[in-house]
């Protein structure tokens, strides 16, 4: 619930809070998070503590509805379905997938879980034929062909991608291995490009006059830098290592 619209490390940061420092819900009870002591914590209490979050007023009521359910429906455990789960207040699909799908939770894998990355890369992949509109026939879409035991994966290798490499403005083209290799439609051919020229070297060992030498030959933007390195001892005289057709070779 707190994770949506909310970067990692400011959830991360909210829940060690939580479970630290929620008030015990009775003198001798012991203090953090559990479902006892969020039946207990004044609203006011539990928004200061999670006031750093995204929409942190709405998950503070979500929260507090979401404990009461669980007491009244659930017999204070946490539901075990999808559907159980999707009828907690601020819980969506994605949520109720990787939650069920965890180590942490059930370990069982029933869906995708489709977070905004998974959605938007996917599409611009053209993984999806004409494109979703919305995470939920996403979710659907991938179901639809996508073996079942890449459904856990997906989620974590798309969102880490989006979150470092992939990035909703700014993407850096120039430095995903998909871009570099052809492998992505939408990828922009001048970062590509550029990138391109950024990486492309060639290293070649060899011997000349009896020793070893290794030649590392760069390109950056259409300029070539020939970087000479002689193992073991320098060539007698100072003289270079190879002659120009050897370098041009290389």
């Amino acid at each position: 619930m707190l994770s949506s619209q909310t970067k990692d490390t400011v959830n991360a940061e909210a829940m060690r809070r939580l479970q630290a420092e929620m008030p015990a819900c009775a003198p001798g009870e012991p203090a953090g998070l559990n479902l006892e002591n969020m039946l207990a914590v004044d609203p006011v209490v539990l928004n200061e503590m999670i006031g750093k979050v995204g929409f942190h007023n709405n998950k503070t009521k979500y929260l507090k509805q979401a404990a009461e359910i669980l007491r009244d429906r659930h017999d204070s455990d946490i539901p075990d379905t999808i559907p159980g789960l999707m009828s907690l207040p601020g819980v969506g699909p994605k949520m109720a997938h990787l939650c069920m799908s965890a180590d942490a939770g059930w370990g069982r894998v029933e869906g995708v879980g489709v977070d905004v990355h998974v959605h938007r890369i996917t599409n611009l992949w053209g993984w999806q034929s004409p494109p979703t509109r919305d995470p939920e026939r996403t979710r659907l879409a991938l179901q639809a062909w996508l073996p079942r035991d890449r459904w856990k994966e997906i989620n974590w290798l798309l969102v880490g991608l989006g979150q470092t490499v992939c990035l909703p403005v700014g993407r850096k083209c120039g430095d995903c291995e998909l871009g570099l290799r052809g492998l992505c439609r939408a990828a922009d051919r001048g970062k590509v490009a550029e990138g391109r020229r950024r990486r492309a070297h060639v290293k070649v060992e060899g011997k000349v006059e009896g020793k070893v030498v290794k030649v590392e030959e760069e390109v950056e933007v259409e300029e070539k830098v020939i970087k000479e390195e002689v193992i073991n001892k320098e060539v007698p005289g100072g003289r270079s290592p190879i002659k120009e057709e050897e370098s041009d070779a290389a």
